[in-house]
């Protein structure tokens, strides 16, 4: 990790484990220099260890991605920091709220509360930093021409659908007005009342079947399989896009010489892109609803994992596999989508839409495929990290999860909740360490 106390607040994160190739995620003071990319330190931290390594993360964070793409600052060698320097970075990076809680976590733990406090204490002044307000612009972005699209690959569009025929004939228009032409629609269609007639007419390259088991990673992968495209383009069925979403995938591919471009969500019509995701920056997640990537990844790395079938992370899964294999992926944020997140049909409707919160009061939380996930790909005590850092908020319901008092009030809450969430806790982990135990189900094309 790149600071140490990463590992109590993204405990789960990509770049916390050493990909099989090194794209210079994180660079040197003279590679970013090389690059022309000048950066000060921060003279708040006492070591020089610590100010390389902000350096390396507050160009990572401000969207710095190297063209060059060679090896860079190695980040996955454990190296110890002081606790003051550790603390400088929380705060510099997180809300004050997680900065106390990692602070209370470190003294429960038995570590030198002397130390702890003095970290604490003498780094109150430190602000948190925005990174967007300087990201980098990438000023020949706009006029970049691209000789992949110029080469008009054919890309397939896949889309699993189930009871969203109003939403779905929408996402069909938009891609009627795409400015990019050379593709295909491939939906699997696990609608209860299936309607063949939905699909006549339509002015697009249009494949379809019925799939009568609600399975959307099947569904995913079936489509796959069929896919005539050199490039996959995976949507979802309640989503809007601007006319040149295909092409903007594609010329980010080509512009940045990457294998996946994850597009940005935004749940609202007219709302802004949250900060983080308003630039060209390394992406940490792949998002199945909006993302164009090579079909020669899924040969190599093989389909989506049906161990996440009517559960969640299957898409985060299938990204942190691809980060670990040396795919570059970029977050792209001209591909934009409006996800609207209907209430009814959809993984809503066939499973466990919510990854923390339970449907019923004994079931498990969080659901088994995110702690097989964890587990998986990160180990024994960072899912132990990974539990404590989120239990609390799934106290509070997914529609109030923005309302302050009703967090506050879930740490109150704790005392009394804390055996019913043990059990779910518990329950969760078994059922993730028969994931294990049985493996993944992962097949290739």
């Amino acid at each position: 990790m790149i600071f140490n106390f990463l590992q109590y607040l993204k405990p789960i994160w990509y770049f916390n484990v050493r990909p099989s190739a090194d794209f210079g995620y994180f660079l040197t003071e003279k590679q970013l220099e090389e690059e022309g990319y000048a950066l000060q330190k921060d003279f708040q931290y006492q070591t020089e260890e610590a100010k390389v390594r902000d350096l390396a993360w507050t160009a990572f964070q401000q969207g710095f991605i190297s063209k060059k793409g060679l090896p860079g600052f190695d980040i996955w060698q454990k190296v110890k920091l002081p606790v003051h320097d550790e603390y400088v970075f929380l705060r510099k990076n997180f809300h004050r709220a997680w900065v106390y809680y990692v602070l209370l976590l470190r003294l429960i733990t038995f570590h030198n509360p002397f130390a702890e406090w003095n970290g604490f204490l003498k780094t109150r002044k430190v602000k948190r930093v925005d990174y967007s307000q300087k990201a980098v612009t990438y000023p020949d972005y706009a006029d970049f021409q691209s000789t992949l699209i110029a080469s008009q690959p054919f890309v397939s569009v896949v889309i699993p659908t189930l009871n969203r025929y109003q939403y779905l004939k929408d996402v069909l228009l938009d891609l009627e007005n795409q400015t990019y032409k050379n593709f295909e629609v491939i939906i699997v269609d696990q609608t209860d009342a299936f309607q063949e007639t939905f699909y006549k007419g339509w002015k697009l390259d249009l494949k379809y079947w019925f799939q009568e088991e609600k399975a959307l990673w099947r569904a995913r992968n079936e489509a796959i399989q069929s896919a005539k495209g050199d490039y996959i383009l995976l949507y979802d069925d309640d989503s809007l896009i601007k006319e040149d979403w295909i092409e903007e995938h594609l010329k980010t591919l080509d512009y940045f010489k990457a294998d996946l471009s994850s597009g940005v969500s935004i749940s609202t019509v007219g709302a802004e892109v949250p900060k983080h995701y308003s630039y060209f920056r390394w992406s940490d997640q792949l998002d199945t609803g909006n993302v164009l990537l090579k079909k020669s990844i899924f040969h190599q790395i093989g389909l989506f994992d049906r161990q996440f079938e009517k559960q969640r992370m299957g898409d985060g899964e299938y990204g942190i596999r691809a980060y670990l294999a040396g795919y570059k992926n970029i977050s792209n944020y001209k591909a934009q989508r409006i996800h609207l997140k209907v209430s009814e049909g959809g993984l809503r409707q066939m499973g466990s839409w919510d990854g923390w919160r339970p449907k019923k009061l004994f079931g498990p939380r969080p659901v088994p495929s995110v702690l097989y996930l964890s587990r998986k790909y990160f180990g024994t005590s960072l899912s132990r990290w990974f539990i404590l850092h989120s239990i609390l908020p799934s106290l509070v319901p997914y529609k109030f999860k923005g309302n302050r008092f009703l967090k506050l009030l879930s740490f109150f809450m704790v005392p009394f909740v804390l055996p019913l969430v043990c059990f779910q806790v518990m329950k969760s982990w078994q059922l993730a360490t028969a994931k294990l135990q049985e493996g993944p189900k992962i097949t290739k094309p």
